[in-house]
């Protein structure tokens, strides 16, 4: 059984009771569903998943501000969720940890989307886009919300479904460049030189930020590394691109596979370039990534931040 189910599952079977016969004073403030950290909350987990962190629960997030919750019905809530039933289709309920830091029960919605996104109430600024990390707006966005009665957490939600078009162009940019220096032009030259291990580097970067660059095509929040190729699978565009970025990462870098992979990176940035220019992204007419890069640099709207280097939001810029 997949974790999203069994979350709305029990949720349905026993949340929403609890909150309807013992905390009436919270309906219409209450949101309850399953969002955050763990695959389940993609919908990646498997029955390998279910070794750590898998159970039967949601998450109850309560109000900041005006509508905030007392700590002593916090308190409440807190006990009332832990007494519901242990297990539940054929799946244990997990202690909670008296330090905190658990990824289901009551969480402030506050307390939530500043975890993963540095404000409690979502991105407002350029510089607030700029300086998250993709993964954590990811698990942000993720799972189901199964109920919202103020609309709160969702309006939130909604507000970072994502990046502003110009932050957007900006990272896609950056991973256009990086991708032309690691594979359209490094991975042939230490191809040349003989350095294989800096050629198969070369090679890594060009499919991390190939990947990154996909999903940005897709609109789509690139989620943490050991999820990447499990959600690019899953996309609608390029998804076969997986198992193309399996080979260049796992073959090794002798004559003959070297001569395909740099055909292979060549054919993956032909397909990018056409994209590009189906989506009206790029004015550029060739087959050098690095000048698309700069062509879609140069349609960011914002003065200031189409000035800043291209590769401001890039962190392996090597």
């Amino acid at each position: 059984m997949k974790g999203l189910e069994l979350s709305r599952g029990y949720y349905e079977e026993f949340g929403r009771d609890m909150i309807k016969d013992l905390f009436p004073e919270l309906e219409g403030f209450i949101a309850c569903g399953l969002v955050g950290e763990g695959s389940e909350c993609f919908g990646f987990d498997d029955e390998i998943s279910t070794d750590h962190d898998f159970e039967p629960g949601f998450c109850l997030f309560i109000p900041d501000g005006e509508d905030k919750v007392d700590s002593r019905t916090e308190f409440r809530l807190e006990r009332a969720y832990a007494s519901l039933p242990k297990e539940y289709r054929g799946y244990k309920r997990q202690r909670l940890s008296p330090v905190g830091g658990n990824r289901r029960g009551v969480i402030r919605i506050g307390d939530f989307y500043k975890k993963f996104t540095g404000r409690p109430d979502g991105l407002k600024t350029l510089g607030d886009w700029l300086g998250i990390e993709e993964h954590f707006l990811a698990s942000a966005t993720n799972g189901e919300i199964f109920r919202d009665d103020s609309g709160v957490f969702s309006a939130i939600r909604r507000s970072i479904a994502y990046y502003p078009s110009d932050v957007f162009k900006k990272k896609l940019a950056g991973s256009l460049l990086m991708m032309a220096q690691a594979g359209q032009y490094n991975y042939t030259r230490c191809i040349k030189h003989g350095e294989t291990g800096a050629a198969q580097l070369a090679a890594n970067l060009f499919v991390t930020h190939a990947m990154h660059a996909v999903f940005l095509l897709n609109r789509r929040y690139m989620p943490y590394y050991k999820w990447s190729f499990r959600a690019l699978r899953g996309l609608e565009k390029f998804p076969q691109f997986a198992e193309t970025f399996e080979y260049l990462l796992t073959t090794d870098n002798g004559a003959e596979n070297a001569e395909t992979k740099g055909f292979v990176i060549e054919d993956i940035a032909g397909m990018i370039i056409g994209e590009l220019q189906e989506q009206g992204l790029t004015g550029a007419v060739c087959g050098d990534l690095e000048k698309h890069a700069y062509s879609v640099n140069d349609g960011i709207a914002d003065p200031g931040l189409r000035n800043e280097h291209i590769l401001l939001t890039v962190k392996s810029a090597v």
